[in-house]
This record gives C-alpha cells, structure tokens and sequence, in this order.
C-alpha cells in the first residue's frame, strides 16, 4: 500500500518570495511541499481577516503549515480558522511577550508608524528597519529574495507584527528559532528547537539541518 503523501505549506517571512524555500527538500516519496506568498492587504484589513483569505489557497486538509518569521505569526493566525496537523514556526514569536523590548516601544509610542516604507523600494531602506544592522552584508541576499515593496503591504505588515496582541499560544505549535537571531533576541524564546548559530535566515543558510531534522519533526506524535 502507498504511504500517504502529507501536504506542507511553506509561508515565507515579510515582504519575503517562496525563493526562500528554494534549498528545502524534503523526501518526495513523503511529503509534497507547496509555496504561499504574500498579497496585498485590504485597507484596514485586520490580520485575522487576512489569515482567512490566505487560507483560500490551502488546499487540503489538514495540512503542514510552516512560516517564517512575520509568516510564521501568519500561521498562527490561519491555524485559528482551518484544521492543521502540524504548525511550525521559525524565526518567529509565539506571543507578543516575546517580541524584543525595541518592538513593544515603538507599539506604545506609535513609532512604527514613522517607517518610511513609502521609501521601500530602495532596499537598504527597507532593510534598516525591518531587519537591522549589518546592511551592507545583507543587500544582495535581499534583493533576491525580498518580492514585495509595496509601501501599503509594508506599513500594515509592521504594524501587525508590532501590535500583535497573542497572549496564550497553541500549546502543540513548534517553534524552531537560531540562537544567534537578532531580530528575534533567543533570550526572550521560550520552549524552542534550537538550530546553533542559526540567524533570522536560519531558513536560508540552515537549510541542511531543516532538510535532515523537518521529516522527523513533521512526522513525530
């Protein structure tokens, strides 16, 4: 009798393409992997309504979800409203208490609202202040894989990932974060798979360890 082959749905980080993904193999005889991207939001569309619509393009039941980063609070957000087998994160926070100290002051002082993503286009704009220090490093691993600068996309998505307000978190989810992830401070993580010497592109430059250790994760009770 043929094995069952499980879904697994891959949503990538903000403003981030599936290219992301691009280096993620998994045994096919197991798993079949398919790529959500990001669209642009309605005006004032609150996230949870945008989970909804997102989950439009999940086509199975009872699928694998897996995001990255503000995908995997997306995730979060679509587990809410459809059935899932498996919900996994990476690079990503599970309530807004582990979001960084930076991020729940600019919530209360409304300094969010400053970003400039009018400007996002102009990557090492964008890159400042929705990923951080160390720019020129990063400049040509973003403009690969950074697909979306739509200044309104932007503005709501950092505003979504700022005031976030999840207190309690899926007590099955599974959380995979890199102890070296600046966005995302590991010290503010807890219950988590640790990738040593994993950044916030853990996804990216870890991708060997994702491809030898997700089969098991996904598959494990």
């Amino acid at each position: 009798m043929s094995q069952e082959i499980i879904p697994v749905y891959l949503m990538p980080g903000m403003a981030a393409s599936p290219l992301i993904f691009e280096n993620i193999k998994l045994p096919e005889s197991q798993f079949k992997l398919y790529y959500l991207e990001w669209f642009i939001p309605y005006k004032e569309e609150s996230l949870s309504d945008y989970a909804l619509r997102m989950t439009k393009h999940v086509k199975h039941e009872s699928p694998v979800l897996l995001g990255v980063s503000f995908g995997g609070v997306l995730v979060q957000e679509m587990s809410k409203h459809i059935t899932v087998s498996k919900l996994i994160i990476v690079s990503s926070v599970k309530t807004k208490f582990e979001l960084p100290l930076k991020m729940q002051l600019a919530k209360s002082t409304g300094a969010y609202k400053l970003v400039p993503t009018q400007l996002a286009s102009k990557v090492e704009v964008f890159e400042k202040y929705a990923f951080g220090k160390n720019i020129t490093k990063r400049l040509e691993l973003y403009r690969k894989y950074l697909s979306v600068n739509d200044s309104d996309y932007l503005s709501w998505a950092i505003k979504e990932i700022v005031c976030w307000e999840q207190e309690k978190h899926n007590p099955e989810i599974i959380h995979i974060h890199g102890d070296k992830d600046p966005v995302f401070p590991i010290k503010h993580i807890k219950n988590h798979i640790n990738i040593k010497g994993g950044t916030h592109i853990a996804i990216i430059n870890k991708y060997k360890w994702f491809n030898e250790n997700l089969p098991h994760i996904i598959t494990e009770n």
